[in-house]
């Protein structure tokens, strides 16, 4: 009933788009345009050969903010009139709490411009992210959607490595980071992104099989995978494996406690192996034990950075987005630390998090984040909308929480693993608060289940 893309099924296919009203239409193609405005950008297969260093840092962005300003306002506009009572639900207290501490860290910001502008982005990615479980009528229909998307993106990066892999493929005379020559990167501007993305797509692709796309689903999770190793990301590759490991033992356990003790323990195993072997002798030499680079590609020297820079304002933080690539790091840099200046960010989420928001605003991180969307899986399955949906926002969740320990996208702006991060947590939050059918959307059931 809901293959997606046979030849076969075209006409039929086609009958059902002619079926759907203007409004549902243009819904699909908001669902579809956020998601590649968000993974493809609007300035694909950058040429890295070519790229200055103000640009890696701060990027020419006023085209990003008006794209994301205008999906924002429609994608919000679509979903609203139907889902009042879902955009209500998010007024919590730990949401408002979270949004306050961060408007007031832009008062105290070492870079109050940086901040402003890129709060600014990051306030439409979220009213997009917000809006997107809301568009589709039925679970089925936003997994879909999701595939027409991921096809896409698929296509563009295995045609832009097989056709133009100068700008696909890292190159020796890349203006940064030319080891990695050889690593594909397709359409996206760094190999991490592209091996972060991919995980993700094969989560799509496992759950457009469970919805009965038994020929795009398979080709997704696939092509995700082969892409995946083409980017050499061995930290993502190896996360993907623990991430869908973890979902199925979560969703066959029952009680929260358990489900938290499965879904939290590697999390925390990860930090402690992490950013934990600089901040104790005895973590260090247990890492030194395991068959792993101890210095996990550098990481460790930005770790030590990171964690003294953070100790010198522990509470208040340096302002939202106003450390790396903005102006304080500079008044931080000494003799020999003069690289801290070009790094894009820690490689931890959390340490970030702390660096930028203080220990409150990672406190909150924690809170929203971390610990409320396992209870909103939880609850979902209370509901009754345990299914291929609910299992493919977990997937995408955990596989978040744990990339944030070695690599950085909260708060990342339009940055494509953050936002689908994002519209996952929202997911969850909805499906917590909504009982669903397949013949009706998230958010038209407000009057079944709100909570």
């Amino acid at each position: 009933m809901s293959r997606w893309l046979s030849l076969t099924e075209a006409h039929p296919l086609l009958r059902d788009v002619r079926q759907q009203s203007a409004l549902h239409a243009l819904a699909c193609f908001a669902f579809i345009a956020a998601c590649l405005l968000a993974w493809v950008s609007l300035k694909p297969f950058p040429d890295q050969t070519l790229m200055e260093l103000g640009e890696l840092a701060s990027g020419k962005e006023a085209p990003t903010y008006a794209a994301f300003g205008a999906m924002a306002l429609l994608a919000v506009a679509l979903a609203f009139s139907d889902n009042i009572p879902a955009f209500r639900s998010l007024a919590t207290w730990y949401f408002i709490t979270f949004l306050v501490w961060m408007v007031l860290t832009l008062v105290w910001s070492m870079d109050f411009n940086t901040s402003i502008r890129r709060f600014a982005l990051f306030s439409c990615v979220c009213a997009v992210a917000v809006s997107m479980p809301l568009l589709p009528r039925s679970p089925a229909e936003m997994i879909r959607w999701f595939s027409i998307a991921a096809l896409i993106v698929l296509a563009l990066c295995f045609t832009g490595v097989f056709l133009a892999g100068k700008v696909s493929i890292h190159q020796p005379t890349d203006f940064l980071e030319s080891h990695l020559a050889g690593s594909w990167r397709g359409a996206f501007g760094h190999k991490n992104i592209a091996a972060a993305m991919m995980p993700m797509l094969v989560f799509i692709g496992i759950a457009a099989v469970r919805s009965g796309m038994v020929i795009a689903g398979p080709a997704i999770s696939v092509l995700a995978a082969v892409f995946l190793i083409g980017t050499g990301g061995k930290s993502a590759l190896a996360l993907c494996i623990v991430g869908l490991g973890v979902s199925a033992a979560v969703s066959a356990g029952r009680g929260l406690r358990l489900r938290a003790v499965l879904s939290l323990s590697p999390l925390l195993l990860l930090n402690l192996l992490t950013i934990g072997t600089v901040m104790n002798d005895g973590l260090d030499q247990l890492a030194a034990l395991l068959p792993i680079d101890t210095t996990f590609t550098g990481r460790t020297d930005i770790w030590q950075f990171a964690l003294e820079s953070f100790a010198a304002h522990p509470l208040s933080g340096y302002g939202f987005g106003s450390f790396w690539g903005s102006r304080a790091i500079l008044d931080l840099t000494t003799a020999g630390m003069e690289w801290a200046g070009t790094a894009s960010h820690s490689h931890n989420g959390y340490l970030d998090t702390a660096l930028t928001l203080g220990m409150p605003g990672l406190m909150l991180l924690l809170v929203v984040l971390v610990i409320l969307p396992l209870k909103n899986f939880q609850l979902a399955g209370s509901r009754g909308n345990q299914g291929p949906l609910a299992d493919l926002f977990l997937q995408i969740w955990l596989f978040g929480i744990y990339l944030s320990a070695l690599e950085s996208f909260f708060f990342d702006r339009e940055d494509p693993v953050w936002f689908t991060f994002l519209v996952a947590t929202f997911g969850l939050h909805y499906l917590a608060r909504f009982r669903l059918t397949e013949s009706r959307a998230v958010p038209q059931l407000s009057s079944c289940a709100a909570t």
